[in-house]
């Protein structure tokens, strides 16, 4: 049974491929797309990958921060150690093993129970959430003038769904419902409930003066990133321009159809570019050069890391047990 969960999990995330190659089917003149990529400038190019290593430090940075918040410090070489290598499973898998991966490391080395090595990581995908939800939203509002209005009506439920749907884990209320329901169930998952919940609550301060400004920082590299690529193939997006899509495209790609946003990236990108002047082929080009010089860069950094320092367990051992009983 969960060897077919995995591959139904598995099936349902090459939506987004098997979108991509619709997109690229559909366009009118596909040769200006590859035209695009082929006569991009390599300098730029190679300019937007480097950004990537200041990114991954600040999100190395602010996981640590969140694990000493709950008195648990952790040295930066093997946060490193950590991080990295949960970055390259988090692309090859479908779920969120790589993060699975993370807890497990802390929890094998400076044993951390599985509550809150769950809850720092919750925390640190909030502040991801929260920061590109805000993006987007003044994104939406940048673009009202020129956007689809099914895109636009898209776009601004991801953004109201990115903003609530947390609140679920953090308002006392929703959150104690939620409780009542895993104590019908068994009081094991209960009892870690609770831990997870007061963990989490307890670093919101953190996320506020803390994590979220970093967080801010390694989005805003990310869009110079994007603004990078789109002079490197000769279109013209002020910053704001690149802030505001590549925000409603990481919403967007947070659809479980996808690996990463393939395709429902370029699919809104195709969409959008036409009403910004541009060309749909030029969008697809954007969206596959911000998947190949962000998202692979990243993993091959992970590769890296893996390669260098492969996790002290197998690969059967990443997932969380039910508590943190021994």
């Amino acid at each position: 049974m969960e060897s077919g969960s995995y591959w139904l999990r598995l099936l349902v995330r090459l939506t987004g491929p098997a979108l991509l190659i619709a997109v690229i089917w559909s366009l009118d003149d596909k040769a200006a797309l590859w035209a695009a990529v082929e006569q991009a400038s390599w300098p730029l190019l190679a300019a937007s990958i480097a950004l990537i290593i200041p990114v991954i430090h600040l999100k190395v940075a602010r996981w640590r921060g969140l694990l000493a918040a709950r008195g648990f410090p952790y040295r930066m070489r093997r946060a490193y150690a950590a991080v990295l290598p949960s970055l390259y499973l988090g692309m090859l898998t479908p779920g969120r093993i790589g993060d699975a991966l993370r807890i497990q490391y802390v929890h094998r080395e400076i044993d951390v129970p599985h509550s809150e090595g769950l809850a720092t990581t919750v925390m640190d995908r909030f502040s991801d959430l929260y920061v590109v939800a805000s993006v987007a939203a003044l994104g939406m509002v940048h673009f009202a003038s020129i956007l689809r209005s099914d895109l636009a009506y898209a776009t601004w439920v991801a953004v109201a769904i990115a903003l609530l749907a947390p609140l679920l884990l953090m308002v006392k209320g929703p959150a104690d419902l939620f409780g009542r329901l895993l104590r019908r169930l068994t009081d094991r998952w209960h009892a870690s409930y609770g831990n997870l919940l007061f963990a989490m609550r307890s670093l919101v301060k953190k996320c506020l003066t803390f994590a979220i400004p970093l967080t801010a920082a390694a989005f805003a590299i990310n869009y110079v990133q994007g603004w990078l690529i789109a002079r490197a193939i000769g279109v013209d997006l002020s910053y704001l321009d690149v802030a505001g899509l590549l925000s409603a495209t990481s919403l967007l790609g947070l659809m479980p159809i996808s690996i990463a946003g393939v395709g429902v990236r370029e699919l809104f990108l195709a969409l959008v570019f036409p009403a910004l002047g541009f060309t749909s082929a030029q969008g697809v080009a954007f969206g596959l050069l911000i998947f190949v010089c962000i998202n692979l860069s990243t993993v091959f950094v992970g590769f890296i890391a893996w390669q260098v320092a492969p996790p002290p367990f197998g690969a059967t051992e990443i997932g969380l047990p039910e508590t943190d009983e021994e």
